[in-house]
């Protein structure tokens, strides 16, 4: 008997009332050629926020025959998949404390930490919005140390980053029971009540107070309706079954001081997330963890100590050692997405990767000429891209074309000056 091998991308597991989602399959290729359904474009920002050793990261040459550095010879299977750049920053970048470009890597707001200073929408969130609920998680962002992250909202709000993988595994693909799930509806449901009973009383308050007032309960209530609207994307989204994946849940890395088993365990779950759609957009921030690093041999000083080598060449030296266990565990993941893929070919080809550091040498808490690489997207890849001058150019302009390319119709974002092509 003749087998269909096509199936719909919209097929579900059932059983007695149960419909399990399931994620891009091969066999589901032809369907959707037939349907010219086009695979979602992605977004991936990973920040390393004490920098990278720059001898040891930027090519002397550029161009596509550039002899590969000490740390890009690690990822260097993957040169016709990314690439480099070299003076790339954002401006006035000098804040309160000599970390505070932290915070502003993804969206180039400038003094953070100074006296008024407000951090504005970050990268990612542009694409989320962009993408809003199609996907159950318009983002997700991720941690290797603290909920600290460099995500932020429109109203230059900081959305904490998860740390733990275990918990961020339960939320993405475990389902949960019949209680759980009511008690998840139950408390959507009672949100959605009072933003209504808010609503209903707007008229009679407007009456009672003055014009700037009106103006602030407009603003304020246009945000009450956004979150109405997003309220019922969630509600819609906890009704419908998580997607099943067969990887194992993931266990917790306790120690702090395994700064890269913390780092692999999160790059582990960035395929998963990508190929069941749960997001289409991530980021991801590799923080200082305080302590020396775990199962790294040579290394007796933490991480933040070792970038402030003062040219001492034994620092550097464990330094080295450090950050190219970090390079490595990037070049694994660029691993895993070259091997899945959806309808379009490999995860890695359509999702743009920003790969790199906040401070350009860590050791003078510099934020000029960033170590920056974008992998996958469908770019031309395989080139040091060197841009010149002492004014560097806006590493914003890099921003406003991963976005353009994603879908974003926008030609300025934060310090952006136009739109970088290589």
């Amino acid at each position: 008997m003749a087998t269909n091998r096509t199936l719909h991308r919209r097929t579900f597991l059932r059983a007695s009332g149960v419909a399990v989602a399931l994620p891009f399959l091969e066999v589901m290729h032809p369907a959707l050629a037939r349907e010219n359904v086009a695979s979602p474009r992605r977004m991936v920002n990973i920040c390393s926020t004490l920098g990278f050793y720059s001898p040891f990261w930027f090519p002397i040459t550029e161009g596509s025959d550039y002899e590969p550095t000490e740390y890009l010879k690690v990822v260097d299977k993957h040169r016709e998949r990314y690439t480099v750049f070299s003076g790339l920053s954002h401006k006035d970048q000098t804040g309160r404390q000599p970390h505070n470009s932290e915070i502003t890597w993804l969206t180039s707001a400038r003094r953070p930490g100074l006296d008024g200073f407000r951090n504005t929408i970050s990268v990612d969130q542009v694409a989320a919005n962009h993408f809003g609920y199609a996907t159950r998680y318009p983002s997700i962002v991720l941690g290797t140390a603290s909920p600290q992250s460099q995500s932020y909202t429109q109203s230059g709000a900081m959305i904490p980053a998860e740390v733990s993988p275990a918990n961020l595994f339960k939320r993405l693909f475990l389902q949960g029971s019949k209680e759980e799930v009511a008690r998840e509806l139950q408390s959507l449901t009672d949100g959605s009540s009072i933003l209504d009973r808010v609503k209903s009383q707007t008229q009679s308050l407007r009456r009672r107070v003055s014009l700037a007032d009106q103006k602030k309960l407009d603003a304020y209530f246009n945000a009450v309706r956004t979150a109405e609207k997003e309220l019922a994307e969630v509600q819609a989204w906890s009704e419908k079954p998580k997607p099943q994946v067969k990887e194992k849940p993931p266990n917790d890395v306790a120690n702090v001081a395994d700064l890269i088993g913390r780092i692999k365990a999160m790059f582990r779950l960035i395929p998963l997330i990508l190929e069941t759609d749960s997001s289409r957009v991530i980021s991801m921030m590799i923080q200082d963890h305080a302590v020396v690093p775990q199962g790294l041999p040579g290394v007796t000083a933490d991480q933040h100590s070792l970038s402030h080598h003062g040219q001492d060449k034994a620092k550097i030296s464990q330094l080295k050692t450090v950050e190219i266990e970090i390079v490595r565990a990037f070049s694994t993941l660029l691993d895993e997405l070259l091997e899945r893929s959806d309808s379009s070919g490999s995860l890695l080809d359509q999702t743009s990767i920003l790969f790199g550091s906040n401070l350009g040498n860590a050791n003078a808490h510099t934020t000029d000429d960033l170590p920056i690489l974008l992998a996958g997207g469908g770019y031309s890849h395989g080139k040091h891209v060197i841009h010149e001058g002492d004014d560097n150019t806006p590493l914003c302009n890099l921003f406003v074309t991963t976005l353009q390319s994603l879908g974003v119709e926008s030609d300025s974002f934060g310090q952006s000056n136009g739109v970088l092509a290589w």
